[in-house]
């Protein structure tokens, strides 16, 4: 059936001062929002489990701006991961030539006899 402005199929009328799901979500990124919550179980009044859960909605700048920037640190979330690898295989090389040069010279230094020794002998 026809609207009454010559247009068919439902209209969506909009109320001033109402919210949609777009302008709420905008709202949340822009301001944020915390929702905290702690789980216990106790037996007979010990403590079993406690479970401690920790939601933050934000947008990236304003999360950001909280000083909640992990996701540039993580190497599996950052473009910086081969960087890592490359940087872990030179650090492995250094420690292997490392600990091999410290085995080439460890048995010359048992060897040598405390100065004590040397005087008497």
């Amino acid at each position: 059936m026809p609207a009454a402005n010559g247009r068919q199929g439902p209209e969506t009328v909009r109320q001033p001062g109402g919210t949609d799901l777009a302008d709420i979500l905008e709202r949340v990124l822009d301001k944020g929002i915390v929702i905290a919550g702690d789980i216990q179980i106790n037996l007979l009044d010990i403590e079993l489990l406690t479970i401690k859960l920790r939601l933050v909605v934000a947008s990236v700048d304003r999360a950001k701006e909280m000083g909640i920037d992990w996701w540039e640190r993580d190497p599996t979330l950052s473009s910086g991961r081969g960087e890592l690898e490359e940087e872990n295989e030179r650090l492995r090389e250094r420690i292997a030539a490392l600990e091999e040069a410290q085995s080439t010279r460890a048995p010359a230094r048992r060897r040598r006899r405390p100065a004590a020794q040397e005087e008497e002998a």
